[in-house]
């Protein structure tokens, strides 16, 4: 299994490379760390198949180091916004800056390297628990991802299974909580030590417990790290601890608090 999880690795890798093969490169500038925020200008972005817009003419500054929740309906944009940062899009008008330089300047590999994504439904291997928190990492170090766990609230379940860091969770998750997984998986994105964190409704399927420590985690980071948090929320429990709270509908940005 391990074997397959390092080809499968190796595999993703190689994708990406193709990938990026068929994409321009970006510029020569690389992000070391971000000292100012993400800001979007005029941004206005359409899919090819529509004449409608998908999002007119954003203007949003995302501060470093603070959590920034994007709300709204289904179609409001959201995901799109979030697509636009990594350039997964491009804005058809305006543009995007970090640290006020253009991220058509950065380096594309290195520009979506800055990024970590916990997805609203964790694919979690049947592997170790440490094994899921370091994949595609080479040899990672035990404490580090023993820190990352801490981080996100995953050290104290984990150190109860029956071999701790190295019990299989299996396949999907499946030995663990909803909230568990997704606090492993938060453990994961943590541990890739990347300046920006994108949350897509992080606690849409979780209970008022797990939510809660969900919650409790996410404090933590802000408290204890330096990590630019977007968090993509329904509930109002969950974004309600944001430092910015950015109310999006049919592509607008309707109101900042």
């Amino acid at each position: 299994l391990m074997s397959f999880m390092g080809s499968l690795a190796a595999l993703e890798r190689r994708i990406e490379a193709m990938m990026e093969a068929r994409e321009e490169k970006g510029g020569n500038q690389k992000i070391h760390e971000i000292k100012k925020g993400i800001r979007l200008c005029d941004v206005s972005f359409s899919y090819s198949d529509s004449n409608m817009p998908v999002l007119k003419n954003i203007n949003l500054f995302i501060p470093v180091g603070k959590m920034t929740a994007l709300v709204g309906p289904s179609g409001a944009g959201k995901s799109t916004l979030i697509d636009l940062l990594p350039r997964l899009r491009e804005c058809q008008t305006g543009q995007i800056f970090i640290d006020e330089i253009a991220i058509s300047e950065f380096n594309l590999k290195n520009l979506r390297g800055a990024f970590a994504y916990a997805p609203q439904q964790p694919q979690v291997f049947n592997v170790s628990a440490a094994d899921h928190i370091g994949y595609g990492m080479d040899n990672p170090d035990i404490d580090e991802i023993i820190a990352a766990a801490a981080l996100a609230g995953a050290h104290k379940f984990i150190i109860e299974l029956p071999k701790g860091y190295d019990s299989a969770v299996g396949e999907d998750g499946v030995r663990l909580s909803g909230g568990e997984r997704q606090r492993l998986d938060l453990a994961r994105s943590l541990f890739a030590r990347v300046p920006i964190l994108i949350l897509d409704e992080p606690t849409s399927n979780l209970d008022a417990n797990a939510e809660s420590a969900f919650r409790e985690a996410l404090l933590r980071i802000r408290k204890e790290t330096n990590i630019t948090m977007i968090v993509v929320g329904h509930r109002l429990s969950t974004v309600e601890i944001a430092d910015q709270v950015v109310v999006m509908n049919e592509g607008e940005i309707v109101e900042i608090g």
